[in-house]
């Protein structure tokens, strides 16, 4: 929270919500930049000016539909994006949930952007990432309500409605609706769990055989990484023996010679040998080689005996051979089954025995979930009985504060009737009712839903008046038209009321009279400049004289006017 200076009164206000609006190729608007502030944010214009831009702007931040012709002539498309900052626990809605994980960690603020094509295509943007409009309206009528005279505006009351008569009912009630909606949301978890348990339990059996017969089966087999390779190895050998024993039998008889011929390599290097040792001593050199000689007699000796061994072991053994052959299969048509790989079937193993464990606990599990789903209904039960009775106490007395403020806001006579029914499903994500607000604008009239009976202006002054009372929604309030057909007193009354409001929230208020904007903490003019058969708008931040110039035409004055001068100062200084 902040506290700023307006005209001499200090004034504290919440941060504000939404901190930037940019435009581009909007109707009139060939680029524009706002950078809102807490409290009240008047916009002012000439009529035709373009103001009603703005509206269309955040009305597409919010999923409305894009008009034709909404993009500037010669442009290839119009761009609006809003840089809102989180409320804090917005994210942790479960409507939320998933374009909660689109954003960073602790993240403070959410930029939404819309894109309209010449063509009229729109694409969304929530963070930077492609959404939908449906995601901007779940997002959007969280952070902004916008009432005007427009019908996607005007069925954003319906989520409101609630809202308003829970606020004027207190904090209690608040604490108390929030116990509700997380039994609320346990109920349907568990009906969920509950309900696909049993949606199981008929399968059940035939799944369990199926996992038993599965991990059975690999049990069985017992398929061992290392195993596969080694087995490998000696399938080669095997399949192999008779040419190995071939050369190796060879080998040995070119190293020994044959049994009954005597010679072959050793024979004759024995012979080299002997010849060199009968005149060692004589000759350095020969000596040495007669020392290699001795050392290669021995290394021949002993590949000759690593022969021999060898070549006892290569026999052929089919029944050995038909053995590997067989695990080999085995172990191919499991890998076959479960993934390529004799790993791959050590893990679907470890899923069938996670899976029969689940399986067998079903039952145990189904009986908990329905003690836990009776219990967490009852529990449900008392709650919504609890807002139940306070909404209907609250709801004589609402209803004649908003009649007060509605006279208070030129509707003298105006009624509002509370009408509480029960939820067609019993229980709903607020309470086991829901809430319609009926609107009688004039005395004599029949009350009807706040969406059939008002005119623009009305439904505007009716959620100002709501707004004020109420004290719950959207954190960031704007008003299309609140004024219309107001003046004099009246309008200075809606402009308090406007400034008073945003002490609580951010306040946006498109308006035309001077006793509405002469109260505004942030002052923004839209001014419309025709250059041949061309006309384009602006958006400035007005300041000091600024405003005071802007107030001055508000008023009907030139600017050589002194009286006119003089009365928007006034109008300045008594703000």
């Amino acid at each position: 929270m902040g506290c700023i200076s307006v005209n001499r009164r200090a004034t504290c206000y919440i941060r504000a919500v939404l901190r930037e609006l940019r435009i581009e190729n909007l109707l009139l608007i060939e680029r524009a930049e706002l950078r809102l502030g807490e409290g009240l944010n008047a916009i002012t214009g000439e009529t035709g000016a373009g103001k009603t831009v703005l509206a269309h702007s955040l009305d597409l931040l919010m999923g409305g539909k894009a008009r034709n012709g909404i993009v500037r002539p010669g442009a290839e498309e119009a761009w609006v994006e809003g840089v809102f900052d989180l409320p804090k626990g917005l994210l942790a809605e479960p409507e939320l949930a998933e374009l909660a994980e689109r954003l960073p960690d602790g993240a403070e603020e959410v930029v939404l952007g819309r894109r309209v094509s010449a063509g009229g295509r729109t694409s969304a943007f929530v963070a930077g990432r492609s959404a939908s409009a449906s995601d901007l309206k779940l997002l959007g009528s969280r952070l902004l309500a916008f009432y005007g005279q427009h019908e996607h505006r005007r069925l954003t009351i319906a989520s409101a409605q609630m809202e308003v008569l829970d606020g004027f009912a207190g904090a209690d009630h608040l604490a108390l609706r929030e116990e509700y909606r997380a039994a609320h949301r346990e109920c349907l978890a568990l009906a969920a769990e509950l309900a696909e348990l049993r949606e199981r339990d008929g399968s059940r059996e035939r799944d369990l055989d199926l996992y038993r017969y599965e991990l059975s089966e690999i049990e069985a087999v017992a398929p061992d990484p290392e195993e596969k390779a080694a087995l490998l190895d000696e399938r080669e050998r095997l399949a192999h023996a008779e040419g190995l024993r071939e050369a190796a039998g060879g080998a040995l008889d070119a190293t020994l010679g044959a049994e009954e011929e005597g010679g072959g390599a050793a024979s004759a290097l024995a012979q080299a040998e002997a010849l060199l040792q009968d005149v060692g001593g004589v000759d350095a050199d020969l000596d040495a080689l007669s020392a290699r000689l001795s050392a290669l007699a021995i290394e021949l000796g002993d590949v000759a005996g690593e022969l021999r061994s060898h070549l006892d072991r290569l026999e052929a053994d089919p029944s050995r051979l038909a053995a590997i052959e067989e695990r080999l299969d085995a172990l191919d048509r499991l890998e076959r089954k479960h993934g390529g790989s004799v790993e791959s079937v050590l893990e679907h193993a470890e899923r069938c025995r996670a899976e029969i464990a689940r399986f067998e606990g079903a039952e145990e599990r189904n009986g908990e979930v329905e003690v836990a789903l009776a219990e967490t209904e009852e529990r449900r039960a008392k709650l919504a009985a609890g807002l139940s009775e306070a909404r209907a106490k609250a709801a004589a007395p609402f209803e004649t504060a908003v009649a007060r403020e509605l006279e208070g806001l030129s509707m003298p006579g105006a009624t509002l009737e509370v009408v509480l029914e029960p939820h067609p499903a019993g229980f709903g994500p607020s309470g086991a009712e829901t809430v319609e607000l009926r609107l009688a604008p004039n005395p004599g009239l029949e009350a009807a839903p706040l969406r059939d009976a008002a005119s623009g202006g009305e439904l505007s002054r009716t959620m100002l008046a709501l707004s004020g009372v109420g004290g719950a929604g959207a954190e960031t309030l704007v008003f299309d038209e609140i004024d219309a057909g107001v003046g004099g007193t009246t309008a200075r009354a809606v402009g308090e009321r406007l400034r008073a409001l945003g002490e609580g929230r951010q306040v946006l208020c498109i308006t035309h009279l001077p006793q509405v904007a002469s109260l505004a903490s942030t002052h923004f003019t839209i001014e419309k400049d025709v250059a041949g058969d061309r006309a384009t708008a602006s958006v400035r931040r007005l300041d000091g004289e600024g405003v005071v110039a802007e107030i001055r035409r508000m008023l009907g004055g030139e600017g050589s006017d002194e009286a006119a001068t003089r009365h928007a100062r006034e109008l300045l200084a008594a703000a």
